[in-house]
């Protein structure tokens, strides 16, 4: 038995590390080969920053760049409003059949990318709507939701009914318990849910290229087109940088979520 425990404490870091090899060297590599001085990506000729000068000077990267924040943040402002909304009401209302709802509120994030994108071509263009700006942020809003949703939903499972309740008693109405009490508790939730939203909107590829057009180019299609052409250190460069703001959005999103968990275990 002693044996067992001594083979299992010296395989589990063993097997831990090959993991996190496989799941990050490539991610590793990426970083390191953006500050290679030549164009080669499989072959080291000294450090340099060349590539990011390259990059912050390229017009079209920064048109790209601009059509990304800007979808980012409005899917992720609706999405904020919608799966929040959503939250609220499924756990307050008594909705008969809510699980059944919330099953097809989460569902966008179980569908794979490449049949909710023909799907959402589909309707776009059976009813009309213009592929570009306005398809992308439709479509970025719908499968952002269940991000904000799911957020909301278990920081509200997890606070007290007695709070709203005592409010109540004291005489306040059910859209000052909302605006006083519940919005301000599930708040860090919200913004943990959005910060997810901006993460996948960025990140996205599958998706936007079957709704966008020629004349609106996000950064991720163009980070696809131009390693179809080839690749440079230059696309290291920019993959690099939107790796830290997916890391940042992520980390802060952990860090509201711990805050939200902290004061909701407080105020039992």
């Amino acid at each position: 038995m002693a044996r067992r425990k001594k083979k299992r404490k010296i395989f589990s870091p063993i097997y831990m590390t090959l993991v996190l090899i496989v799941l990050y060297l490539p991610i590793l590599m990426v970083i390191i080969y953006s500050f290679n001085a030549g164009r080669s990506i499989g072959a080291w000729q000294g450090f340099s920053t060349n590539w990011y000068t390259r990059l912050f000077n390229n017009a079209l990267m920064g048109d790209a760049l601009k059509n990304s924040l800007i979808l980012a943040g409005l899917s992720a402002g609706l999405a904020g409003v919608i799966g929040t909304l959503g939250a609220i009401g499924l756990a307050h209302g008594h909705i008969r059949g809510g699980n059944a709802i919330e099953s097809l509120a989460t569902l966008p994030m179980m569908i794979p990318e490449l049949v909710l994108g023909m799907a959402y071509l589909a309707v776009f263009t059976a009813v009309g709507v213009k592929l570009g700006m306005t398809a992308l942020v439709l479509t970025h809003t719908a499968f952002c939701v269940p991000y904000v949703f799911i957020n909301v939903k278990s920081r509200l499972v997890g606070m007290d009914p007695a709070i709203e309740e005592a409010a109540r008693d004291l005489g306040a109405s059910p859209m000052r318990v909302l605006r006083d009490i519940t919005i301000p508790l599930i708040m860090p939730a919200v913004i943990s849910g959005m910060m997810l939203a901006v993460a996948m909107s960025l990140d996205d590829v599958v998706i936007s290229f079957f709704v966008t057009s020629a004349e609106t180019t996000t950064l991720p299609l163009k980070i696809y087109t131009g390693l179809r052409s080839g690749g440079t250190p230059e696309i290291n460069a920019l993959s690099t940088l939107m790796l830290a703001l997916i890391f940042v959005l992520v980390g802060l999103s952990q860090l509201m979520r711990a805050r939200s968990d902290k004061k909701l275990y407080s105020s039992k």
